[in-house]
């Protein structure tokens, strides 16, 4: 059974013709004690490691033979007290709970994971890395990674530091296709 959001992801970003990567699950959450959101899953099994509009790099966990499989040993991003402080004053009682990147953009951007709660309630937040004088460097989306790529492909958000196409004609470019 495909997730909603996966399938609507699926109409706007063909997947590749390489198919996506296949990764024991399982295995992962025996041996790191850590479980992955569903609609997660699905997109790797899907797309697998590559990236969205030669914008947007999308990790993975260890894949043999992916650049993109380095998603459990990135730990959490470098950020200073500040940029922690900023994001701790967007989340409700401003507690920072762990976060996992997933992703990063060509202009240095950083995606992660908010890990509090069980995994399908993870959200995302954004670090951007270019911003005006007094903008937050962050955004805080209310849902995964799969609707964090729907919003940005469709416009409904713009939380890196350049916008993608909004005209459609999305490309998804697997490490196998390079």
């Amino acid at each position: 059974m495909s997730h909603p959001v996966v399938a609507r992801l699926r109409e706007l970003l063909p997947p590749p013709s390489s198919d996506g990567d296949t990764v024991d699950w399982e295995q992962i959450e025996r041996t790191t004690g850590l479980a992955f959101p569903a609609d997660y899953r699905e997109l790797v099994e899907l797309y697998g490691g590559g990236e969205i509009d030669e914008y947007l790099s999308v990790s993975t966990p260890p894949v043999p033979g992916s650049p993109y499989g380095d998603l459990l040993g990135r730990g959490e991003p470098a950020l200073s007290e500040r940029d922690r402080e900023e994001l701790g004053a967007l989340l409700p009682g401003g507690v920072l709970p762990p976060l996992l990147p997933f992703a990063d953009s060509a202009s240095s951007d950083v995606a992660c994971w908010l890990r509090e709660g069980a995994p399908d309630d993870w959200r995302a937040a954004v670090f951007r890395r270019q911003t005006s004088h007094r903008t937050s460097h962050w955004t805080v989306f209310d849902g995964g990674v799969a609707a964090l790529c729907v919003a940005v492909l469709t416009g409904e958000v713009h939380p890196f530091s350049e916008q993608l196409s909004m005209s459609g004609g999305h490309e998804f470019v697997s490490w196998r296709g390079v």
